[in-house]
Order: C-alpha cells, then structure tokens, then sequence
C-alpha cells in the first residue's frame, strides 16, 4: 500500500509548525531532548517535527503547547481560536514535598508545603510529585533557587540523568552516575565537587522531568 501524498496545505503547516517550534525553542533555551522528557514524545518524533516531516495532530500540539506554556496558536496557526479558547487543559494537584524520609523502608512524605494545579499532559503515567530548588549547585542546568521542580517517582534512572536523590533524609537534586557499587553525584556549578558515596546508602527518589521557572 503506498503511502498518502502530503498536500500543499499540509506542507505549509508543518513548516510553519516547524519554524515556530524551533523558535520557541530556542527563545526557551530548550532542547529538543528537553521538549521529549517534557512531553513523552520519543526524540525522534519532535525531531520530525522539528524537520517538518511529520504532520503534527491536533492532541499533539496541544501536549507540545502545555508543555512550553506558550497558546497552541503560536505553534500551528491552522488552528482555528475557538478551539484554542475554549480548550481548557485537565489538571491534577501535586504534592509540594518539603522532606521525605523512609526509614520504615517506604518513602513517606512528612511535610507537604502545598499543592501545585499540574496539566496531565505534562505527566506521562506513574506517581509525581514536586521538590523545591534550593541554592544554586544546578544552576547550569537551568535551575534556580525557588524553582518547582516536576519528580517521576521512578527507583532507577540513566547514567546522566537529573534525580532526586534521597541522603540522610534529605532530598538533593544532582546529575547521577554509577560505576559499580558507586555512585557520583554530579551538581551543575563547578564551585560544587561530586558526592561519591555506596550506592546503599543514598535512594533514588525519581526523575526529574519538567522545572517550573520560579517568579
């Protein structure tokens, strides 16, 4: 079966999809691997997008929009403002964790600060749950004092990858690496030097998977 000609129409859009995108982008200072874990969408996908491959459905560029808090109008103009106006995202309540502890063995949240309205499309299926920055070790990965932090509660993550890590009952934010039994826990700012400790004395609490800019 061959496949379906692209139309002239339909190739406007998707260029117009891609410009805009890659300009929000990069006004964001994102990524497109940023814009994946933001979404759930593989990195191949938003880099069809991004290339004007592929013709991004409606659901889609709503989830891309929520995402990077831009109107879905300024990715597609296509779309018509009705449907942007009245398109009203599903939200959720997150935990604002202020200290996780698990000394029975089960994390348990022992101080929630609040309550942050989160758009379901920004979750991706298991439990979530927000952290609060503190200081300035993650600076260079775009991360401030005060800023809310988005956690995939997930007990793994990839070498490389941004985690909540659990040390003497306190949540850090660091970039994890393992090598062995070990585990180096790099922070984003050159004054800080890695943690390297057993990987049986620290917890992974979660991934790090959307960071709310503080105002």
């Amino acid at each position: 079966m061959s496949r379906r000609r692209i139309t002239d129409v339909e190739k406007k859009i998707m260029q117009d999809i891609a410009y805009n995108l890659k300009s929000i982008l990069v006004r964001k200072g994102l990524t497109q691997k940023d814009l994946s874990e933001m979404t759930g969408l593989s990195t191949s996908a938003i880099s069809d997008y991004i290339n004007a491959k592929t013709l991004m459905a409606p659901n889609i560029i709503q989830i891309v929009a929520e995402s990077l808090e831009v109107p879905a109008g300024s990715i597609s103009p296509s779309l018509k403002p009705v449907d942007i106006s009245n398109y009203e995202p599903q939200m959720v309540k997150l935990p604002i964790v202020g200290r996780i502890s698990c000394g029975t063995g089960a994390l348990a949240f022992e101080n929630v600060e609040g309550y942050e309205d989160t758009p379901k499309a920004w979750l991706n299926g298991g439990e979530h749950f927000y952290l609060r920055a503190k200081g300035d070790s993650m600076i260079n990965a775009r991360i401030h004092d005060g800023d809310l932090l988005l956690i995939r509660k997930q007990p793994e993550v990839e070498n490389g990858e941004i985690a909540a890590i659990l040390i003497d009952e306190e949540a850090v934010l660091k970039r994890v690496y393992k090598n062995g039994d070990s585990m180096v826990l790099q922070s984003e700012n050159p004054t800080y030097p890695p943690i390297v400790c057993s990987q049986k004395n620290v917890e992974i609490l979660g991934k790090l998977k959307k960071i709310v800019i503080s105002l």
